[in-house]
């Protein structure tokens, strides 16, 4: 890291010191924009078409000093464009996913770096000549929405010259209406497209395959002799800090969950894997500024060089909770089967935290619902006293299982999703069918979070051994015992907690009980299809679920307590007794992943005191690459110190920088509810 990115980070991530520059909406009259919209009769497009323009009105150039990578964020909040009681209404009558907008995608940067803001903002205008008054709504609602984004570059290119920027100023004039023809101008558009989608209040934004789409950029200027290597990595990491200026501002369910993944590598069509400088120079940023975003992605495979998994255990041994790891061997096959072609397939990215989406082409909503399977159990264990056999007790969960899938089904229907024009503007064919992103996109397809499958698999493994097995426990026992909250049952807590069965200790007894749940899970959401014609896919997160499926629910026949939370996404009990990371890898690939393949890591968390020597890291990687080998899906790591993480807890004002990974995406410690605190701190920590 050069002394300029290192003054720029000191700026920014330290002394926060642009934070003095920002307004509220409330303080330029922006808030009164829905009452004017509602007053005037408009349409929802075209309040989304001139929120955008107010709000891009209302910033003002800021260039910090040693810049070169220009665009922050001065509005703190984004206007809403319906009046509460407009909202309320069109919540009353339809199925709104989280705040209603069209989120957690990945755009198509590489058409506007390739083509820019005038060729798309001209083939809007064409577009015009014969459209229906609807699609010239909308395409205007584009219209303005470019230009409005053209004032502000151009008013940042006048700062620019104001402060005898000239470089600065000469990039932003050339990518104002034009394509990028260097990795300058390329980085330079991707921040302001970034910065745009995000301020018009399309969140949880993904920054998909930088390193394919942005290698082109640096190969030419590196062939033409125009830069260095050196140049392009300052750049790049210039890039990456650009993404903590504002990421305060963005939509999460906590700080640090704001959806700003970047995916690395991953096999080609034609087989290549697709592992370059850009990659490489990627990690080596993440590694220098130690920041929380970009959020890294490596998609890997059986074939993938272990140089690539030691590559990826480096920043895992800083601490940063990432690189997350997907597996191309399953994911690709996976979204193939669920009706995605090839060759999109090939090009997938992970949403904000793991699940997979299609870049351009999708309006996939991957975090739609969540199942909670261990809550599966608890509602069928009354009735497990009628039960003959552990057969005719699954069948009740099996049955459960499909009754809440089915519920979920008739619950996503009538969807409502406000109107996107700069989304549209970057997406495949929006404006070639004149029509917002919003009514869906070549895929359109839902994913189900499966909650507590560790949990729900060590419940099942007690009751199969204990009830039916060896007969040491009744059926009636049992039930009284979880209903008792194992008070006056301590005995048979200790027995459940420490003796049965568990996912996680490589025990085909529970793993195969694993195996199954996870095929009914997935089976229950086979054959159904959303309004919109798309596919249900069942996954292994868990998203925020992993409190809120513990907090509030019963006592569960592995020994869990009433309120305890559960594991967070594809991991096992926070109660299992250590038999290495190894055994944990082993459990967690036997099922059958590819019917579950929404998304969803196995998380293992490791005391730092393992990264003493380079070995370890060596041996990370290895770990790594066994569970990849094995078949399993996705892997996020964690390098945590239990003393530390207490500390942290009673004196944050030491601890502002230490990262944790928290469900799907990497946060500081300090700025977290205790909830999500105390989970980190109690998961079971390994050592090499």
């Amino acid at each position: 890291m050069n002394e300029r990115i290192q003054n720029l980070k000191q700026y920014i991530v330290v002394e926060k010191r642009h934070h003095a520059l920002r307004r509220s909406g409330a303080s330029l009259g922006l808030n009164e924009l829905a009452e004017d919209f509602r007053s005037a009769g408009m349409s929802a497009q075209e309040r989304a078409g001139k929120t955008i323009v107010a709000t891009l009105n209302a910033e003002i150039p800021v260039i910090l000093p040693n810049e070169k990578i220009v665009f922050t964020r001065t509005l703190k909040d984004i206007p809403e464009y319906f009046t509460q009681a407009e909202w309320d209404e069109i919540k009353a009558n339809h199925f709104i996913c989280e705040k209603g907008e069209v989120f957690n995608l990945s755009a198509d940067y590489e058409r506007i770096l390739n083509e820019g803001l005038d060729a798309r903002k001209a083939t809007a205008t064409k577009l015009l000549d014969g459209a229906t008054d609807e699609e010239k709504i909308f395409l205007n609602s584009v219209i303005v929405s470019v230009e409005a984004l053209q004032d502000l570059i151009d008013r940042y290119a006048l700062e620019a010259e104001k402060l005898g920027e000239q470089d600065i100023a000469q990039v932003l004039r050339a990518i104002r209406g034009g394509k990028a023809t260097s990795f300058r101008e390329a980085l330079q558009l991707l921040r302001i497209m970034h910065f745009s989608i995000w301020i018009a209040g399309n969140y949880h934004n993904t920054l998909g395959r930088l390193d394919q789409y942005l290698y082109p950029f640096y190969s030419a200027d590196i062939d033409n002799g125009k830069i260095s290597k050196e140049e392009a990595f300052d750049l790049l990491e210039e890039f990456f800090l650009a993404c903590n200026k504002d990421s305060d501002l963005y939509i999460g369910m906590q700080q640090g969950d704001n959806g700003q993944s970047v995916v690395l590598g991953g096999r080609s069509l034609s087989g290549e894997y697709m592992f370059n400088e850009i990659s490489e120079m990627a990690l080596q940023a993440s590694y220098e500024l130690a920041l929380i975003d970009p959020k890294i992605n490596i998609r890997v495979d059986s074939k993938t060089p272990l140089e690539i998994f030691e590559k990826g255990s480096e920043l895992t041994k800083i601490g940063l909770g990432f690189p997350q790891y997907s597996n191309d061997d399953i994911v690709i096959p996976s979204l193939i089967e669920k009706g995605y072609a090839p060759e999109d397939a090939h090009e997938y990215v992970v949403a904000a935290c793991w699940e997979f989406i299609i870049p351009k082409y999708a309006l996939d909503i991957p975090n739609i619902d969540a199942l909670s399977l261990s809550d599966c159990i608890t509602a069928t264990l009354p009735d497990l006293p009628t039960c003959a056999t552990f057969e005719d007790y699954y069948a009740l969960v099996e049955k459960e299982i499909q009754m809440r899938a089915n519920a979920m089904l008739e619950r996503h229907k009538n969807i409502y999703i406000k109107p996107a024009p700069l989304m549209s503007l970057m997406s495949d064919c929006a404006v070639e069918r004149k029509r917002d992103i919003s009514y869906g996109m070549k895929y359109n397809n839902y994913g189900i979070h499966g909650t507590g499958v560790a949990t729900a698999t060590d419940s099942l493994s007690a009751i199969k051994k204990y009830c039916f097995d060896e007969k040491i426990v009744s059926t009636q026992e049992m039930v009284n015992a979880v209903e008792a909250n194992f008070e006056g049952y301590e005995n048979l807590q200790k027995m459940l907690r420490t003796q049965a069965p568990k996912m996680g200790t490589d025990d085909d007894y529970a793993d195969s009980l694993a195996t199954r749940l996870l095929d009914s899970f997935g089976n229950a959401f086979k054959d159904f299809k959303n309004e919109r014609g798309g596919c249900y896919r069942a996954g292994t997160g868990t998203a925020m679920y992993y409190v809120f499926h513990g907090k509030g629910y019963p006592a569960t026949p592995d020994g869990r307590n009433k309120d305890e939370v559960i594991p967070a996404n594809y991991s096992p009990s926070l109660f299992l007794e250590n038999k290495g990371p190894m055994a944990v890898v082993k459990s967690f690939a036997k099922p059958n992943l590819k019917n579950v393949a929404n998304g969803g890591p196995l998380t293992l968390e490791f005391d730092s005191s393992v990264f003493r020597n380079e070995e370890s890291v060596r041996k990370l990687a290895m770990l790594v690459r066994t569970f990849i080998v094995l078949g399993g899906h996705q892997l996020q790591l964690n390098t945590v110190n239990r003393a530390k993480l207490l500390d942290a807890k009673a004196n944050p004002e030491n601890y502002r920088s230490l990262i944790v990974r928290v469900w799907g995406w990497s946060g500081y410690f300090v700025e977290l509810d205790e909830c999500y605190q105390d989970h980190v701190i109690a998961r079971t920590d390994f050592i090499l």
